[in-house]
């Protein structure tokens, strides 16, 4: 765990160097210093504000036992088998199955699923991603990839501003102490590249950290495996618009939200989801026979999208005891 932290720490402080990097581009010394002192106010503001920045992000509306008390309780449940406190609970109005987690620490956290996630899911199915989310709580996970969002949002802002800037004549010259034209331009180029490599880092790590906690928290490997079968399955045909204006932020969801086909997997924010399901069947195969068998992923992962089961119906990965809920 000290080496996570290390690595995260790293990992934050390389994005702050390229937010500095291009305040230098856009304004010389000055820009890098002002840049600077932005990158500092935004790490703090996210330090302090990070689960509300994302949630009003995305539009969550916050419920309650009284409002949605199935989902509320499991909610409840899993927290009490990890050990964690109560998180606020939130629902986002979207037709992709996903969820992410936010929060800067435990007691802050909160935990939010699309209404895609609770119609297409099993019950079983929506326990384990509910349980991967918490997991990215205990692990305080969720503070480092809201900053990492936060960071990453602006340096696509500040390369949009010098790509206006290049189209229009507005290059910064050397005598005003920018880099010059050419400078700008590698810094269009190459930073927006280089923030997502350094979030990609910081998801990819954790993914996989969090899909075997969230697997024990829940008691059964194959309900998060099937659970990220339909999810990534949803996710290729149901667009996420919110995601979608947002990129910087797609590293939060449990499974990437956009829809860019194409993209190779050096490139994409979380690891490969056959991978993550083949890692789950190993931890199951270690837990040993549980009550219940989804058959094979890579069969599961290449026929497409399982039948919608509601949202709290039975099938795919769960016949046998209910798990935490009783």
């Amino acid at each position: 765990m000290p080496m996570n932290y290390a690595k995260t720490a790293m990992l934050l402080a390389a994005l702050t160097a390229i937010f500095v990097a291009m305040g230098a581009a856009v304004g010389g010394q000055q820009g890098m210093v002002i840049a600077f002192l932005v990158a500092l106010a935004m790490n703090l503001f996210s330090l302090w504000n990070s689960d509300k920045m994302v949630l009003r992000m995305f539009g969550a509306q916050e419920v309650d036992e009284r409002t949605a008390p199935e989902y509320y309780n499991l909610v409840r449940d899993l927290a009490q088998r990890a050990g964690l406190p109560m998180p606020r609970v939130y629902i986002m109005n979207n037709p992709q199955p996903n969820a992410f987690a936010t929060g800067r620490s435990p007691s802050r956290a909160a935990v939010a699923a699309t209404s895609g996630l609770m119609e297409q899911l099993s019950r079983e199915e929506f326990a384990g991603v509910i349980a991967h989310e918490l997991a990215h709580i205990k692990n305080r996970d969720t503070l480092t990839m809201t900053v990492a969002a936060t960071i990453g949002g602006a340096i696509s802002m500040l390369a949009q501003y010098l790509q206006f800037g290049a189209l229009f004549g507005g290059g910064h010259n050397n005598e005003r102490g920018g880099i010059g034209m050419i400078g700008s331009i590698l810094a269009m180029l190459v930073a927006p590249f280089a923030a997502m490599m350094v979030q990609m880092a910081i998801s990819r790590s954790r993914e996989y950290q969090a899909d075997r906690l969230g697997a024990l928290i829940c008691g059964n490997p194959r309900w998060l495996s099937s659970a990220l079968v339909k999810i990534h399955n949803a996710v290729r045909r149901i667009p996420n618009e919110e995601a979608e204006a947002v990129p910087a932020a797609a590293h939060m969801f449990i499974i990437n939200p956009l829809t860019g086909q194409g993209m190779d997997n050096l490139f994409s924010t979380h690891p490969n989801t056959a991978n993550r399901i083949a890692a789950l069947e190993r931890l199951a195969a270690e837990m040993g026979p549980g009550p219940s068998r989804i058959g094979t992923r890579s069969a599961a992962y290449d026929r497409g999208p399982s039948s919608p089961s509601g949202p709290w119906g039975g099938g795919g990965a769960a016949s046998g005891p209910r798990g935490p809920w009783g």
